[in-house]
């Protein structure tokens, strides 16, 4: 019925969408005036002004200043309220978890890490989870009630058909049939799970390398071999959610790996995946290989060959290179994307000389070419793209003024 609340064109959904554009405008800007919120919505002066008033005693906007400096008389300032919403996120591996608040604005406001390897057989997931968040949430000077949004990054995926953890062996106590029931049943607010590879391709998406493209794969190297496929604009997942788990993968070069979830690894996590990285080293006679764990270690080594010019050196890039772009030939063969982003400090620590060796070495053996690019977010990509993914919902539901 016309004028019904809530139909497109009604003065009440016109309002919402004026002020979210308002709202997002803030997000990307910061601090603006009453005109020049105007000028970038298009508003006349007086909607403007009734649009402010309306989102201030709302709680969404504060007054915060006002302009100084420039001729004519000073202007009020005005920003996002940075109380209105909060959202969570945490980074699960095996080693530890890494939670964080961040605030509606995006800054974040409180962190805790919870190391898990000695007391992983001994605590139930759910209350590592839930002592991972409260110190997060402590740190941050708030209360779990606070939080309107939590995203899980893990590895591997869970499966929507059985709630199980799939193609992460390696992290124990996550494959109960029943633990996203456990955890919806301790935790106060919405929570969703993810891919942590995927947060890292939203990640950089939204903050970094990918902004701006609807077509792209994240390949990511680190403690495993994945990749994150973004297609129209929206990750893709798969059936069961494995899309992108190309460590599997069988490549030329490897042995070709059977049984691959029992094994945890397949043909292109053992010619690629990092801890490849320092037997090339040590086959290639480089000494000074540090001890450190293997995706370390292979940090170490790729940042230290691209800076060398010895011979070893440069021989263990290039072949680095060409195993990279062994299994990437076969991903943009099918997938034709606009953009690969290489990610992860065993891809990332190469820099420059890393990706234009692999960028190279697929135009010899693809006959798609994307652009190569080394991704942006280097400090807890997966940490920060489970923020953002919580923050996306938290920012449409809090700013839903039509309601």
């Amino acid at each position: 019925m016309a004028g019904t609340a809530g139909t497109p064109g009604t003065p009440r959904v016109l309002r919402a969408m004026n002020d979210r554009a308002a709202l997002d405008l803030l997000l990307e800007h910061g601090q603006l005036s009453r005109t020049r919120i105007g000028k970038l919505t298009g508003l006349s002066k007086p909607t403007a002004s009734q649009l402010l008033a309306r989102l201030e005693a709302a709680g969404l906007v504060l007054a915060t200043g006002t302009t100084e400096g420039r001729p004519g008389p000073n202007a009020q300032l005005y920003e996002v309220n940075p109380a209105a919403g909060y959202a969570a996120g945490l980074d699960v591996t095996p080693q530890r978890i890494l939670a964080a608040v961040s605030d509606i604005t995006g800054r974040t406001v409180g962190r805790h890490e919870l190391p898990t390897p000695g007391r992983r057989t001994g605590t139930p997931v759910v209350q590592q989870v839930t002592e991972a968040l409260d110190g997060a949430v402590k740190a941050a000077g708030l209360a779990r009630d606070d939080i309107h949004r939590l995203v899980i990054g893990t590895p591997g995926a869970f499966d929507p058909t059985t709630g199980r953890l799939r193609y992460a062996s390696h992290l124990p106590g996550w494959h109960s049939p029943t633990l996203l029931d456990e955890l919806a049943a301790a935790l106060p607010m919405p929570f969703e799970y993810e891919n942590d590879v995927n947060l890292v391709a939203l990640a950089e998406q939204r903050l970094g390398a990918a902004r701006g493209h609807a077509d792209f794969v994240l390949l990511w190297n680190q403690e495993g071999l994945g990749a994150a496929l973004v297609l129209g604009g929206r990750l893709h997942r798969g059936w069961s959610g494995g899309a992108g788990e190309v460590g599997f993968l069988p490549v030329p070069g490897t042995p070709l790996v059977r049984q691959v979830t029992k094994a945890n690894s397949g043909g292109y996590q053992e010619l690629a995946g990092s801890q490849a990285v320092p037997r090339l080293a040590r086959e290639l006679g480089i000494e000074d290989i540090p001890t450190a764990p293997y995706a370390e270690a292979a940090a170490h080594l790729v940042a230290r060959a691209a800076e060398a010019g010895d011979a070893p050196h440069r021989h263990l890039l290039q072949t680095y290179a060409t195993r990279l772009a062994t299994g990437l030939a076969s991903l943009v063969s099918v997938l034709d994307p606009e953009l690969v982003v290489l990610s992860g400090a065993s891809l990332t620590s190469g820099g420059e000389t890393l990706r234009a060796l692999v960028q190279a070495e697929l135009e010899e053996l693809a006959a798609s070419r994307p652009r190569l690019v080394v991704g942006d977010v280097r400090e807890h990509p997966v940490l920060r793209g489970a923020l953002e993914s919580a923050l996306a919902t938290t920012r449409d539901e809090v700013f839903d003024t039509s309601r």
